[in-house]
């Protein structure tokens, strides 16, 4: 049985970008986590250590949305990359990093990098 954890609407204020701008400015950013799990043990065990702890999952966002990036991918890439190798309940994974308000020289909601993995790939 597949377990899927949805982490929506993550907010921070970060300093990534190409311009210099916008490491020294700052923008507003949104990330959304698509987690996937098997919940067997958890169903029956009612237990925090047999499912996949979301709550670190959110301090892993955080801590990377800290170190400033060039790239949405890169943001993407290294939250992925740490979840997977903190949580090892982790089978499947999909981030959307979203920088809101982005520098394009039009009004825009935002600007989105999605990427997806699977720990056996």
């Amino acid at each position: 049985m597949i377990n899927t954890i949805e982490l929506e609407g993550m907010e921070f204020f970060a300093y990534h970008g190409c311009y210099k701008e916008e490491q020294t400015v700052g923008n507003q950013f949104t990330v959304n986590l698509k987690l996937e799990t098997s919940s067997i043990n958890a169903i029956k065990s009612d237990s925090l250590r047999d499912a996949l702890n979301y709550q670190q999952a959110y301090e892993i966002v955080k801590k990377e949305m800290a170190i400033p990036s060039h790239l949405l991918e890169h943001i993407a890439g290294r939250i992925l990359d740490a979840l997977f190798n903190e949580l090892e309940l982790l089978e499947n994974a999909t981030v959307k990093v979203s920088k809101l308000n982005p520098p394009m020289g039009g009004k825009m909601d935002c600007v989105s990098v999605t990427l997806s993995r699977k720990r056996w790939e």
